[in-house]
């Protein structure tokens, strides 16, 4: 198990903001990467792979791990890769509005998935808080469903985001946030090579894209080593602390930290009108309201916002 220490609540919410604002950067990474998305899933893996398993060597983790819960990482791993093909997927025949619109119902999929898992009472307000969430990622990009199915499959890779954050809460009670994430991403690395046959026939014109040039090698290593290795693994370990709930309706703020780091760089590019701070007000009332309305209904009995 890790000796770092578990963040206290104040500090937990404050570096979970700070992940979601580092992966704010992935869509820009995406836009400054020449190759394509599925390519570009598989160097993330691969990078982030190489990355970790030299940090466990250096700070000398245990890599090795039971059977049965490798076997479960691993799978988990193939989870994450499945959600991050059908997110680029589901960009690619929609637009980023529509994909990132699906995306905000991962925090609703999470608040029936994780007490089914972890056999607790569905609590009312969850739905709720996740329902004005999602309006307030529909308000900002103003989004039409004239691609129903770019639609219908950035909902798919919500699910399976909440899936795979859930379990994730319960692998972190066993093992080191940093060994999981290895495991995570060799499986979900290996699930993109074997995806690739299928991909290179089916949905390119020019099979495999692998090679790549200078600045998209820099740009991998920022998305594999910073977005990847440090933010998802840190991610994580805040599950000892924070529900899953939490950590994926705050995760909506996303795309609003990305559009606002990408007007800085990107300038008349990116342009925001109102529905962009009606939308951002909405999404930031939702995470607001959550550990107020929880720390209302659920009394004196909260001590902590842990998962169970």
């Amino acid at each position: 198990m890790s000796t770092i220490k578990t963040p206290s609540m104040l500090n937990a919410y404050l570096l979970l903001h700070f992940i979601v604002f580092i992966w704010g950067f992935t869509a820009i990474l995406g836009k400054l990467i020449e190759i394509p998305a599925v390519e570009v899933v598989f160097y993330r893996t691969l990078f982030a792979s190489i990355g970790l398993y030299a940090l466990l060597k250096w700070r000398k983790i245990p890599i090795k791990v039971p059977k049965k819960e490798l076997w479960t990482i691993l799978g988990t791993g193939v989870l994450i890769a499945i959600h991050w093909i059908l997110f680029f997927l589901a960009a690619r025949i929609s637009n980023v509005s529509i994909c990132l619109a699906g995306m905000a119902t991962a925090s609703l999929w999470t608040s029936f998935i994780d007490p089914m898992v972890n056999k607790r009472k569905i609590k009312f307000y969850e739905p709720l808080v996740a329902i004005v969430s999602v309006i307030g990622i529909a308000v900002v990009f103003q989004s039409t469903i004239d691609a129903a199915m770019g639609f219908i499959v950035a909902i798919i890779s919500a699910f399976l985001a909440a899936v795979f954050t859930v379990i994730n809460g319960k692998l972190v009670a066993k093992q080191n946030h940093f060994t999981i994430t290895y495991y995570e991403m060799i499986g979900a690395c290996g699930t993109v090579v074997l995806f690739f046959p299928v991909y290179g026939y089916w949905f390119t014109d020019y099979g495999l894209s692998l090679l790549f040039t200078t600045s998209d090698f820099i740009y991998l290593l920022i998305l594999s080593l910073i977005c990847t290795v440090y933010a998802y693994s840190i991610a994580v370990k805040l599950m000892q602390r924070l529900t899953a709930f939490t950590i994926n309706l705050t995760i909506n703020l996303e795309p609003v930290y990305g559009i606002t780091v990408a007007v800085f760089l990107f300038g008349s590019e990116e342009k925001m009108d109102g529905n962009f701070y009606w939308g951002t007000a909405i999404i930031v009332l939702s995470v607001i309201m959550y550990p107020l309305l929880r720390r209302y209904f659920d009394g004196k009995n909260i001590k902590r916002d842990i998962v169970r």
